[in-house]
């Protein structure tokens, strides 16, 4: 039994000397590439994406994401729990399913785990969450996440998206374009911010006036 439970602890050291190292890599390296990526690849999505400096990249859109998905982002240290206690209590009440997840939270999802619906899953995403907030700045947690994220089907990133909605870089993106692109990021494959239906425009004209408020109040001047 001895045995066993020595071999147990140098594998779980061992394994979390590998998670810490993986982290530390992508502080400074860009992400290659995500299992989400690799899974629609095989599916047959292809994989269109570019990476980019948050500096190439236009703020309105680090401001818009920040509005639409996590304006506690700067502030927190990867868990909004206020937001996760309301998610809970909005799902035992049978109102609509919420999520509660972070931007770093999604960050460390899309860069180090595979998509599924598990104990397990949710078990590394934290750990993972936690990683990050204690080995990378808030503003590259935001550089990787912008770089990573699906933004239709087989496009990831925001340089591959601005150019594939608007032909144009992510430096020039407006700030419509940015609360456009914003909206779409729960449900990208079937919301379109080249051609908003009425929901997506409506809700972007939400994500531009909550962008002011995020501008006036110093909610994303850690991504500067």
């Amino acid at each position: 039994m001895r045995r066993v439970l020595r071999w147990a602890l140098v594998g779980t050291l061992g394994l979390v000397a590998l998670t810490v190292a993986w982290a530390l890599l992508y502080r400074v390296a860009p992400v290659p590439g995500t299992p989400l990526m690799l899974i629609r690849a095989m599916g047959g999505s292809g994989m269109d994406r570019s990476w980019e400096p948050l500096d190439a990249i236009s703020p309105h859109l680090a401001r818009a994401v920040i509005a639409s998905e996590d304006t506690a982002f700067c502030g927190h240290g990867g868990f909004d729990w206020t937001a996760i206690g309301t998610a809970l209590e909005d799902n035992e009440e049978g109102k609509s399913l919420r999520g509660g997840s972070t931007i770093s939270q999604q960050t460390a999802k899309n860069a180090f785990l595979w998509p599924a619906r598990s104990w397990l899953r949710k078990g590394a995403e934290a750990w993972f969450t936690l990683l990050i907030e204690s080995l990378w700045p808030k503003r590259r947690i935001l550089e990787v996440y912008l770089n990573i994220v699906e933004w239709d089907d087989g496009v990831y990133g925001a340089e591959a998206a601005a150019r594939h909605h608007f032909r144009k870089p992510a430096a020039a993106l407006t700030r419509r374009e940015a609360a456009l692109l914003a909206v779409v990021l729960p449900s990208p494959r079937h919301w379109s911010p080249s051609s908003p239906g009425p929901y997506v425009a409506r809700r972007a004209g939400i994500i531009e006036r909550r962008m002011a408020v995020v501008e006036r109040g110093g909610l994303a001047d850690c991504a500067r």
